[in-house]
């Protein structure tokens, strides 16, 4: 659309009658008397003559140009910006040995680790029916055994993130097998304490985007107690309660479960007695404002996941504005060559001599 940014310039268009009066005025001077004029309306008119009206006009047309442009003529167009106030999601993966009991999935049987993740992809992506994604959440991946290691850092861009979780994998060394509960979520809350940072070098590389964190959460899944690390579990909840994250603690397995055992002789099913520490979960959950939930199977880690979903929504906000162009130029630039070409016809071709 549009619009002009100071109308009342338009009022110097009366500049326009007061010139004509000016000039019906000026060219009226003394007469001749003739005898006859017969040859004189014979005699026609020459080119010069019937275009002596054209500097008038001109210099009518630059008037009305040079006030057009004093209005400030703007084209606008109008323009969504969407702010989006997501959540910052640090997800706390355990892949330690306990993780290779079995749990199913989708009518097949696939270890825990597995499960986990491939629900993570559905809380994370979407599914058809009750997960809708998290499209504008800032997510990271930190995953632990007796080790907590960062495996990928808070992003936006969730199909790099879906490849850093294919490599999350069982631990294989006896020597680097444990479960440092602790020193996981610590690491995933200092993490998140610097979320804006992390924010702010991603909106430099991505371009400009408004982005507001509205909370910040840790999900740990875990399926041990911890054993490893320098942290308790409690000390990382406290450094976590003390800088506004909470944390949603899940257990997975929980009573007989088997894992596959590979053999020279084939594979084999082994029971799998799986012991999950739920009083410390569910205070490190409680310190903090989180809740922790207990994910026997897939349907139920599912459940909790959209349990989740619904405690911690974000949202995008859709600001309206016109943006406007100054328009005035075009009408400045055309008026000074109106101008131009008025002078030179009025001293050269159309010339008056009193």
């Amino acid at each position: 659309m549009i619009r002009f940014a100071s109308p009342w310039a338009f009022i110097l268009l009366l500049v326009i009658p007061a010139v004509l009066l000016y000039l019906s005025r000026k060219d009226r001077g003394g007469s001749i008397r003739f005898s006859s004029l017969t040859n004189a309306r014979t005699a026609g008119k020459s080119l010069r003559h019937r275009f002596a009206w054209l500097p008038l006009i001109t210099r009518i047309v630059i008037i009305a140009l040079i006030v057009t442009a004093l209005a400030r003529p703007q084209l606008g167009r109008e323009k969504v910006k969407d702010v989006t106030k997501g959540v910052a999601i640090e997800m706390v993966i355990d892949r330690s040995g306990s993780m290779n009991a079995e749990m199913e999935y989708k009518m097949r049987r696939l270890n825990r680790l597995e499960v986990v993740k491939r629900v993570f992809e559905e809380f994370l992506i979407g599914n058809s029916e009750t997960l809708e994604g998290r499209p504008n959440d800032l997510v990271g991946m930190i995953s632990f055994a007796r080790y907590a290691d960062t495996m990928a850092p808070l992003t936006l861009g969730h199909g790099a993130l879906l490849r850093f979780l294919d490599t999350v994998k069982i631990v294989k060394r006896k020597s680097e097998d444990g479960t440092a509960i602790g020193d996981a979520l610590a690491l995933a809350a200092a993490r998140l304490k610097t979320a804006e940072e992390d924010l702010a070098r991603f909106a430099s590389e991505s371009g400009d985007r408004e982005y507001e964190i509205k909370s910040k959460i840790i999900i740990l899944l875990t399926d041990g107690q911890n054993n490893s690390g320098l942290r308790s579990p409690g000390e990382a909840a406290s450094l976590a309660a003390g800088w506004g994250i909470k944390i949603y603690a899940i257990g997975v397995g929980g009573g007989e479960s088997v894992s596959t055992v590979n053999t020279l002789f084939g594979n084999f099913k082994v029971p799998a007695m799986n012991r999950v520490d739920t009083r410390p979960l569910a205070a490190i959950a409680e310190r903090t404002g989180g809740i922790f939930r207990l994910a026997k199977d897939e349907k139920s880690l599912r459940e909790i996941y959209e349990e989740i979903n619904e405690l911690e929504k974000s949202e995008i906000e859709s600001v309206r504005y016109v943006d406007y162009r100054e328009l005035f130029v075009p009408f400045a630039a055309v008026a000074l060559a109106l101008l131009a070409l008025e002078v030179i016809l009025s001293t050269l071709v159309f010339r008056r001599i009193p």
